[in-house]
C-alpha cells in the first residue's frame, strides 16, 4: 500500500464525512453553545499552519536519524528536507481530520454550567508537565538509544501544551467531556490505522531507537503517544480559542497589556 494509499483509504474518507456533517449542521443552523461557530474554519486553518511550522522540523530529525524510514517504493520520491511529501500532506490532513471532529462533537456535546476558574489549577498543571518535560529533555540528550523516539516525541510536543495549560487549564477542564470525546476516539482510531500501515511496510519504525514496547505485537508505544498527544494539541488548541471562557480571559489579559498571568 502506498503512502498515499493510506491517506486516501483512512484519511480523506473520514475527513469528507465530517464536511457533509459539518454542511448539514450549517443548513439547520445547529447552534455550537458556549463557542465562537464563525471561527471554526479559521482557527482549523490556523492550526494546520503550525502543524507544519512546528512539526517539520521534529520529523525531518527522525527521517535523517532514521527512527522513522519508507518504503522507497511506496512513495512519489518527491522529498522536501528528508521527509517525503507524503508525510507533509499527513500533517495537514490529520489536523483537518481532528478539527472537524472537535467541531463535529462541539455541536452535539452540552456545554457545562457553572464554571470555576482555578489559577493555582492552571500553574500546577502546567509546572507538573514542565517537569515531564524536563526529564524527558534529559532523557533525550543523555543518548540512550531505545528512549529516542518516546523522549524526543516529548521534548517536541509538550512545550507546545504548556501556555494551553498555563493559559486554561481550568477550561479545559471545563470542557472534559468535549476533550475526551476529541482526543480519545481519534487517536485510537489513527494507532489502529497506523497497524495497517506497519503491516504493509508503508513505513518503518527502528526497533533500535524504541522502547520495545508493542501492542498487537506490532505497533509501537511511540506511535499511540504521537497519535494521541498531537490529538491533544489540536483538542486543547480549538477549545481555547474558540471558547467563550477563553475570549473572556484573553480580553481580560489584553486589558492589562499582557502582564502577569492571563
Amino acid at each position: 500500500m502506498t503512502y498515499f494509499g493510506f491517506l486516501l483509504r483512512f484519511l480523506i474518507p473520514p475527513i469528507l464525512a465530517l464536511l457533509i456533517a459539518a454542511w448539514l449542521d450549517g443548513r439547520t443552523q445547529r447552534p455550537l453553545p458556549g463557542f465562537d461557530g464563525k471561527r471554526v474554519w479559521l482557527i482549523i486553518g490556523a492550526h494546520v499552519a503550525l502543524a507544519l511550522v512546528y512539526t517539520t522540523p521534529w520529523d525531518n530529525y527522525l527521517v535523517a536519524t532514521g527512527v522513522w524510514y519508507y518504503n522507497p517504493a511506496l512513495v512519489t520520491g518527491i522529498v522536501l528536507g528528508y521527509v517525503p511529501i507524503e508525510e507533509y500532506t499527513f500533517f495537514v490532513l490529520e489536523t483537518i481530520l481532528a478539527g472537524l471532529w472537535w467541531a463535529f462533537l462541539a455541536r452535539r456535546i452540552p456545554t457545562p454550567a457553572d464554571f470555576k476558574p482555578s489559577r493555582l489549577g492552571r500553574v500546577l498543571s502546567a509546572l507538573g508537565l514542565a517537569a515531564v518535560w524536563a526529564f524527558f529533555t534529559f532523557v533525550f540528550f543523555s543518548g540512550h538509544p531505545p528512549m529516542t523516539y518516546l523522549s524526543i516525541t516529548l521534548f517536541w510536543a509538550l512545550p507546545a501544551i504548556f501556555p494551553q495549560l498555563l493559559f486554561g487549564a481550568d477550561i479545559l477542564w471545563h470542557h472534559r467531556r468535549l476533550v475526551l470525546a476529541a482526543i480519545l476516539p481519534l487517536g485510537l482510531y489513527l494507532s489502529l490505522m497506523d497497524i495497517v500501515a506497519l503491516k504493509a511496510a508503508t513505513w518503518s519504525i527502528s526497533p533500535i531507537q524504541t522502547t520495545g514496547v508493542l501492542f498487537f505485537g506490532i505497533l509501537p508505544l511511540e506511535e499511540v503517544l504521537f497519535f494521541f498527544i498531537t490529538n491533544v494539541l489540536v483538542g486543547f488548541g480549538m477549545t481555547l480559542m474558540l471558547s467563550d471562557l477563553g475570549a473572556k480571559r484573553l480580553a481580560a489579559w489584553r486589558s492589562k497589556h499582557f502582564r502577569g498571568l492571563p
